[in-house]
């Protein structure tokens, strides 16, 4: 099965793809000579998600997936949640946000966060949706070197390592991504 995973961050693409079934082809974004820069204009990570398939799905009719992540900070409302790759501008840079969110807690005695993931899946006619959560905190300074974007700074709850210092399988065990993959490897697995 051939499945279009909506998206061009190589990072993402590797997460999943040690997920997945063997009897699922993935392919991304540039694998299908999609370079559009699909618009987010949902106020919700979820509607994010299904704007990206209900794109891929009708420009390119080929069945595909797509996520929407985000950090959600407890004292700062939830900030930044929607905004997460672009809070400190449009630029994206993971320091950049990594720093804007520590300077922001600076003063504050609740660091609670969680990340979250949807995953929207447009199958033929089908429309499906997945939601993954990984609860932790922001700690104080950056730790570890692996991952990508807040990943240094987020502790998971019950754990001493931030996801910068797991391997991938110990992220993907735990992390949101991974919970919400599963649960889309689930419903495909049903389907086939």
């Amino acid at each position: 099965m051939k499945l279009v995973f909506a998206t061009h961050n190589q990072n993402k693409v590797r997460e999943v793809k040690a997920l997945m079934p063997t009897y699922i082809e993935l392919l991304s974004l540039t694998d299908i000579k999609c370079f559009e820069d699909i618009p987010e204009t949902s106020a919700t990570i979820e509607g994010n998600a299904q704007l990206k398939t209900a794109y891929v799905k009708e420009k390119y009719g080929l069945n595909c997936f797509a996520d929407d992540t985000g950090l959600e900070v407890e004292s700062l409302n939830n900030e930044p949640g929607v905004f997460s790759a672009r809070y400190a501008g449009p630029q994206k840079n993971s320091e950049d946000n990594m720093n804007k969110l520590l300077s922001g807690l600076n003063n504050k005695t609740n660091r609670d966060a969680q990340f979250k993931t949807a995953i929207s899946l447009r199958i033929d006619t089908t429309e499906e949706l997945f939601l993954g959560i990984c609860k932790g905190e922001i700690i104080t300074e950056k730790r570890g070197e692996e991952g990508f974007g807040y990943d240094p700074i987020f502790q998971p709850k019950g754990f001493s390592k931030t996801f910068a210092e797991m391997t991938l399988a110990q992220k993907s065990e735990i992390g949101h991504r991974g919970k919400a993959v599963r649960l889309l490897i689930d419903f495909l697995s049903s389907i086939s």
